[in-house]
């Protein structure tokens, strides 16, 4: 993804109230989203975080107060998505209903971590992706910053499921950023499936 030179990024979190969702909840999330806004299909480079909760029994996430419905997009695509606001959404038949919006500009952090990333063809090595992830944050235009300075590391292997299909990925926390470069790496991300969650970074202690 290209990025317009003065886009401004931002995370937009919908309160979402309910009971429970499923532990890997990603795609279903994002796919009961888009019944409701179909542009979320078409948003380049948006992604989807992750819902906050507690893990309740084999495949279940308790939600709570900090539980949010949140996406990284362009501030200038806030108004495509009000229509979330108010809406009740069933996600493998968990109903959740979501609230109205606030917005979380991006902040710049000299760490950074994704709960996920996964990366095409390189899944069953943590070596070769891990090298993977070096090669994609060294090619992004406007880095900023020599990204051989850029402490990388993986931590263990994590499987996501997606109806009967299995994603694989690993957990990812980059070091040693920059102001300039952070929001970079913030905003493009790292690997693919954003819209289900992956490869989207947050500030430790930052809830994603």
């Amino acid at each position: 993804m290209i990025l317009a030179p003065n886009e401004t990024w931002i995370d937009l979190a919908f309160p979402l109230r309910g009971e429970t969702l499923p532990l890997d909840h990603g795609y279903a999330l994002f796919a009961a989203s888009s019944r409701v806004v179909p542009a979320l299909h078409q948003g380049e480079g948006w992604g989807m975080h992750p819902v906050f909760g507690s893990r309740l029994g084999r495949g279940v996430l308790a939600l709570n107060g900090r539980s949010f419905l949140k996406v990284r997009l362009p501030a200038s695509a806030i108004p495509v998505l009000l229509p979330l606001a108010g809406q009740s959404l069933v996600v493998d038949g968990h109903r959740v209903s979501v609230g109205v919006p606030r917005v979380f500009p991006l902040v710049p952090a000299a760490t950074l971590k994704s709960r996920f990333v996964t990366i095409k063809k390189f899944h069953d090595e943590p070596r070769l992706f891990l090298d993977a992830v070096r090669r994609q944050v060294a090619a992004m235009a406007g880095l900023g910053q020599d990204a051989e300075r850029l402490a990388i590391s993986i931590g263990p292997r994590r499987v996501a499921r997606v109806a009967d299909r299995t994603i694989v990925g690993f957990p990812v926390v980059i070091e040693g950023i920059e102001p300039t470069t952070s929001l970079l790496l913030q905003r493009e991300g790292v690997g693919g499936r954003r819209h289900m969650g992956a490869g989207i970074f947050v500030p430790p202690g930052r809830i994603a």
